[in-house]
């Protein structure tokens, strides 16, 4: 077998590959004679029917099948003979002649030379959960959980108020417009701020009139670029107070026993591991950025496709899209692509280098996070373990864990004391939670 190997620009490399006539001719009559002992043909007992029948009859699919073989099994034999790693699907074009030539047109993976790691520089966040955090936190579980209480005063912000109202543009009634003892919270932005702002000082039977003017790029074509008028009554006032914290507001959080101590010691432990989670997923990010700045090399144009691909799937599987003309085109994903690719390369190089094991214990807990997040925890996990797919990916992450555990060791950290709120944004736009 005759193999020439040439560099046509970049990563692309040109194979030519020249398999001699002799060796498809041998490989066409042992199939053809293997076939012709239980080839079942008409006028013929099973096996008997002579073998210039058979090559007459299978003679031009048997040759098709082995040149498809030969070219995939040459190609496999250049590719190691010539030392090259190509990075994706190869072009074949035939070439004319008695043997079996061709050339074949691929990508090969680049040479990844890393930069020093010790030179990585990364701020590390840091925080820790203090007595006021947990204040805040179970102020905001109380919000999480108002009571509200008839009123006979005018109606004010945070109150809950029940209407019934009737719609029309002009005179003319709006389709499905009407509704009865219809409940929202003003300034909790539920309905149009003009409803809101309609039975902002009104009392329980009091009339109020609300106009609307709805944009032309309306969903709704009845309404769209019309001035539509909300003539409702208000039929009750709620006033919102905080619930106390007590057994029954304590309990509504699942903590059964232990009070106010064990409830803050719930918020505690939540909000550590929130935070937790945080920094390590900013310390993630901020590796793996420094990875692919320090560390620049040519990515196969056909690994960035694929990665495309793959991103435009993920979206549409998250949007629901069922078109794909509905998707952002491809040059949107090429960037991320890149990035994606890029990555993938650096850190597969530094687990190879520093010979890396994927951690059994941490893809158990890996695991066990996943599940813990189902009703059916247990079905979920033996779910995975049943999923060659589904475990890879959950190796995979935790190798990458590992490996930017590995650049965080030898990185220059730097501390960046912070606060909680800080960090995590709680509180900054009156939101958070107990987890």
């Amino acid at each position: 077998m005759q193999v020439s190997l040439t560099t046509t620009g970049g990563l692309e490399r040109r194979l030519e590959v020249a398999v001699p006539g002799d060796r498809v001719t041998t490989e066409v009559e042992s199939r053809l004679k293997q076939l012709s002992r239980t080839a079942r043909l008409k006028g013929f007992r099973p096996g008997k029917a002579p073998y210039a029948v058979i090559q007459k009859q299978f003679g031009d699919q048997v040759r098709s099948e082995v040149m498809s073989d030969l070219i995939r099994t040459s190609y496999a034999e250049a590719v190691n003979q010539e030392k090259v790693n190509p990075a994706g699907s190869p072009r074949i074009e035939l070439q004319p002649g008695g043997d079996l030539k061709y050339t074949a047109t691929f990508e090969v993976l680049p040479e990844v030379k890393l930069a020093p790691v010790e030179e990585i520089a990364v701020e590390r966040p840091s925080a820790r959960v203090e007595e006021s955090d947990i204040d805040a936190m179970v102020e905001s579980m109380r919000k999480q959980r108002p009571v509200f209480n008839v009123v006979e005063r005018a109606a004010q912000d945070t109150d809950r108020v029940t209407i019934d109202y009737t719609s029309r543009v002009g005179d003319t009634p709006l389709k499905d417009g009407e509704g009865k003892d219809v409940s929202f919270i003003i300034g909790a932005g539920r309905v149009m701020k003009e409803l809101e702002d309609a039975v902002k000082g009104a009392k329980a039977g009091d009339t109020r009139s609300a106009t609307v003017d709805f944009p032309a790029e309306h969903p709704n074509k009845e309404l769209a670029g019309q001035k539509a008028v909300f003539d409702l009554t208000l039929k009750q006032v709620e006033e919102q107070v905080l619930p106390e914290v007590n057994d029954e507001f304590i309990a509504a959080f699942g903590v059964k026993e232990g009070g106010v101590e064990a409830l803050r010691t719930e918020v505690r432990q939540s909000m550590t591991r929130e935070l937790d989670d945080l920094i390590r997923n900013r310390l993630r990010t901020q590796v793996l950025e420094a990875l692919y700045t320090a560390n620049k090399f040519d990515v196969p144009k056909a690994l960035i496709e694929e990665q495309i691909q793959q991103l435009q799937l993920d979206m549409a599987r998250r949007a629901n899209i069922t078109d794909p003309k509905q998707l952002p085109p491809a040059s949107t994903f090429e960037e991320s692509a890149r990035r994606r690719v890029a990555l993938g390369l650096i850190l597969g190089e530094i687990v190879k280098n520093e010979n890396i094991k994927v951690d059994r214990e941490r893809v158990q807990t890996r695991l066990n996070d996943v599940a813990a997040a189902y009703p059916n925890a247990d079905e979920v996990r033996r779910a995975y373990l049943q999923n060659a797919d589904a475990m890879r990916q959950i190796e995979s992450a935790v190798l990458e864990d590992q490996v930017v555990d590995w650049v965080v060791a030898k990185a220059k950290i730097t501390e960046k004391p912070g606060t909680f709120s800080e960090l995590t944004g709680f509180g900054q736009n009156q939101a958070g939670s107990a987890g």
